[in-house]
C-alpha cells in the first residue's frame, strides 16, 4: 500500500500529517499550495489536503483522518459502536463550532478578494468561538486526559489543531481544560514530527 499526502504543513493537511505520524505509517509528502499544479492534477477542486491511497485520491482532512483510523484500527472506536457515535458527535461539534468559525475568519482576513472581505465579522466570530469553548469543555471526559478518557482519537488531533489555529488567529483559548488539552497534545512526539515535515 502506498500513501501520498499533498498539501502544505500550514494548512489542514497538518491534521493528516499528525494522524499519519501518530499511526507510525510510511508516506510521501508533497508540500503544495491550494490550486497548485500538484494538487490540480489529482483534485480539480484544487483544495488541500489531497491524500492518495492505492492510487485513489481522497479529499477533506477529516475524511482522510477517518479513513486512516478505520483502515489501521487505531485513533478511533469501531464503527457501529456507541463509543464511535460519541466520537463522531465530538468530531462534528469541533467542525461546526471551531473549524467553521476559524475558516470564516481566515477567509475574511486574507483568502477572499479584498473587495469581498468583511473584517468586522471577526469580532462576532471571536465571541462565538469563546462561547463554543465552554460547550466543548462540558463535553470532555472528566477522567481525561483525552476527549473520551484514556483513548486518543482523531477528534483530539482535530481539536488541538483548531486550538493552535485559533491561537495564531488571535482567538484566545479561554477555557483551562482546552488550554491543558492543547498543551498535552502539542507535547506529543508525533506533533513535532509532523511539524518538521
Amino acid at each position: 500500500m502506498g500513501y501520498t499526502l499533498i498539501g502544505a504543513v500550514k494548512s489542514r493537511a497538518f491534521r493528516v500529517l499528525w494522524t499519519l505520524e501518530e499511526l507510525g505509517l510510511d508516506y510521501a509528502h508533497i508540500d503544495a499550495a491550494p490550486r497548485s499544479e500538484a494538487v490540480m492534477r489529482v483534485s480539480p477542486a484544487g483544495k488541500v489536503p489531497v491524500f492518495i491511497a492505492d492510487d485513489v485520491p481522497i479529499t477533506d482532512s477529516v475524511a482522510i483522518m477517518t479513513y486512516l483510523a478505520d483502515r489501521h484500527g487505531a485513533l478511533s472506536f469501531a464503527p457501529g459502536t456507541t463509543e464511535r457515535a460519541h466520537q463522531d458527535s465530538l468530531t462534528h461539534l469541533i467542525l461546526d463550532e471551531f473549524d467553521a468559525l476559524l475558516w470564516t475568519a481566515a477567509r475574511h482576513s486574507f483568502i477572499l478578494p479584498e473587495e469581498h472581505r468583511v473584517p468586522e465579522i471577526k469580532q462576532s466570530l471571536a465571541w462565538e468561538f469563546t462561547r463554543s469553548q465552554s460547550h466543548m469543555a462540558s463535553r470532555m471526559d472528566e477522567n481525561g486526559p483525552f476527549l473520551m478518557g484514556e483513548t486518543l482519537t482523531i477528534a483530539d488531533i482535530l481539536l488541538a489543531h483548531c486550538c493552535g489555529w485559533a491561537a495564531n488567529a488571535k482567538f484566545p483559548i479561554t477555557e483551562t481544560r482546552l488550554q491543558e488539552h492543547m498543551a498535552m497534545m502539542r507535547a506529543r512526539p508525533a506533533f513535532t514530527r509532523a511539524l518538521q515535515r
